[in-house]
């Protein structure tokens, strides 16, 4: 198909990989197996089971496949996805379970794979957050894997020619078997930037955009295609000037990438010498040698709930306190701060219930409360992990000052125990909470008595400031992270973070965003924690503003009543003041 035969189609998602990729679809339809409850008897249980065994030790020798090339890819932290599909599969209570219920009612193997894998999954789809959807998909995969392998189908891994696949999700093995062809870009109906196959196109440095919704039933295999990673959009049948103006966006690109590399180890300064703490997002060891190539002063934000995956049960606290050390001493002399288990709804304990709505249920601080003995042990593992006075600690989903009281009182709890035992610690270690519900906003004044500093989660408290779930396609255009209030209520929470003399910092997606830059440094944000790929470009934004010019900014933007407008501003201030900033079209 020629670009001329066929109208051109734009397709908006969301940026996972950065990149421009022009070719040819390739519509990947995965197998995904279908399944009937079939009765057997019971002298045909014991083949049921050996069918089990035999798909286990299958499935084991795929992944294991998957891993070693993956890390030979990617490096062996990246591959720790697939560590965590093993450690499924040799999940020993959740395999003898299987095979009890195969004996005790009696029905087909892939049955009841399916339907005890799907407790963890359904469980996992009811959080709130994104993170937590995104690791059911790995769920997912493993059971498709395990079931695919009792029904004997092949699995797929060869592709002629160059392509830019096409999938309503791909899941971390599709993207590393793809791989070893010649790919030039992925594009799916699902996922988001921390979906594991997102993590992987990056490392991979192939263009992804996620999240399109509808790219499958719009593109056809052979289909003429251009995917701007940078953007999070899609051409189908792109035009000459479409193409052409892709080009010049990534001539663009990679200018800008170049010149950042010379201010990588510059200081996050403005030029009228206001310092901003400048700091990384990251889940996994092994990604700060990367964050200190990006040149970040230490990690905002460390995501505990990687440990999580494929476990039924807390980690132990020396499991936490190897992890965290590990982290504490390549970071120092930056600090770095760990959330807390931040889970919504409890993925982990045997008496985990079904909620019917998990966005207002069961989560982040609210678990750990009522689960003090677990909650301890992460406790005294980051507190062991403090020695060399770097480490801070932050809870999430606060929403009342009694709950910050009754963390800290674990705390203390926590540092008592382990002085008894002779343990070093950091007795002055730094507590902070997330301002993600609107409730720990209004109450900024009476937290600030209680902790050492804020850091702003711009995802959940825009989600739960204007009633809006992200994840619903009808209500999507609604989450305005330049809605008027949502702008307002972060000028608040930094005024009266100030008052009482604790710094504050922002976490959230919002941070990284090159077009709230400038009206975040105005309105006096002393940390931003993003994502390691946009450090050099938040910096260089950073370097480049006055702060005495931000702060007229943000006091003009905060008087604006329509997101419409504000956007339209900043976007015109940048364009005209910050030409080389190159912002998404």
């Amino acid at each position: 198909m020629t670009m001329e035969q066929s109208t051109e189609i734009i397709i908006k998602g969301i940026a996972a990989s950065p990149g421009i990729a022009i070719g040819q679809a390739y519509v990947y339809r995965k197998h995904i197996p279908h399944v009937k409850m079939r009765d057997v008897g019971a002298t045909e249980t014991g083949g049921e089971v050996e069918r089990l065994k035999a798909a286990l030790a299958r499935s084991a020798k795929e992944l294991q496949k998957i891993l070693t090339f993956a890390e030979q890819k990617l490096g062996q932290q990246t591959a720790k996805i697939f560590e965590a599909q093993m450690m499924i599969l040799e999940d020993q209570i959740l395999m003898s379970a299987i095979e009890q219920r195969i004996n005790g009612e009696r029905r087909n193997a892939e049955f009841i794979v399916m339907d005890e894998i799907s407790k963890y999954k359904r469980l996992m789809l009811a959080a709130p957050d994104e993170y937590m959807h995104e690791r059911a998909h790995d769920v997912d995969d493993v059971m498709n894997r395990i079931i695919r392998n009792i029904q004997d189908h092949k699995l797929f891994s060869r592709l002629e020619g160059e392509a830019i696949i096409i999938s309503e999700s791909l899941t971390p093995a599709d993207t590393v078997i793809f791989s070893r062809n010649q790919i030039l870009g992925y594009a799916t109906d699902l996922g988001g930037t921390t979906s594991h196959a997102a993590l992987l196109s990056r490392s991979l440095q192939i263009p992804a955009v996620v999240g399109l919704r509808t790219v499958t039933s719009q593109v056809k295999t052979g289909d003429f295609l251009a995917v701007d990673g940078y953007g999070g959009v899609i051409a189908v049948n792109p035009t000459e000037e479409t193409l052409r103006g892709l080009k010049r966006k990534e001539e663009r690109f990679k200018i800008f990438a170049q010149h950042l590399v010379s201010i990588s180890g510059l200081a996050a300064e403005t030029p009228d010498h206001k310092q901003i703490e400048l700091s990384a997002n990251i889940e996994f060891p092994d990604e700060i040698a990367f964050v200190k190539e990006q040149g970040a002063v230490g990690v905002g934000l460390y995501r505990t709930e990687s440990q999580l995956i494929g476990r039924s049960n807390f980690p132990t606290e020396e499991e936490q306190y190897v992890e965290y050390v590990r982290v504490a001493e390549e970071i120092f002399p930056h600090p770095v701060i760990f959330r807390t288990f931040d889970i919504g709804g409890d993925k982990v304990a045997p008496d985990s219930v079904r909620e019917e709505n998990p966005f207002l249920g069961w989560r982040g601080i609210r678990i750990c409360l009522d689960r003090p003995d677990a909650f301890q042990r992460q406790l005294r593992a980051l507190l062991r992990a403090s020695v060399k006075k770097n480490v801070r600690i932050m809870f999430p989903m606060i929403s009342s000052v009694r709950e910050i009281m009754e963390a800290r009182r674990l705390l203390e709890e926590s540092k008592k125990q382990l002085a008894a035992k002779g343990i070093p610690f950091d007795p002055k270690i730094q507590i902070g909470v997330m301002i993600e519900v609107p409730a720990a906003a209004i109450l900024v004044d009476d937290l600030a008595a209680h902790v050492d500093f804020f850091s702003i989660g711009t995802n959940d408290l825009i989600q739960y400031l204007l009633a809006v779930d992200r994840g619903n396609a009808s209500v999507a255009s609604l989450y305005q992270e330049f809605n008027p209030a949502v702008l307002r209520t972060i000028k608040m929470i930094i005024t009266a973070g100030h008052k009482h003399n604790k710094w504050v910092g922002m976490c959230g997606e919002m941070a990284g965003d090159p077009l709230a830059t400038v009206l975040l440094i105005g309105l006096g944000l002393d940390e931003f924690s993003v994502m390691p790929s946009v450090l050099p470009e938040i910096k260089k934004i950073i370097r480049s503003i006055k702060y005495k010019e931000a702060k007229k900014i943000a006091e003009k933007v905060v008087t604006m009543s329509t997101e419409d407008e504000i956007k339209s501003y900043l976007t015109e201030f940048v364009r005209t003041k910050l030409p080389d900033i190159p912002l998404q079209e």
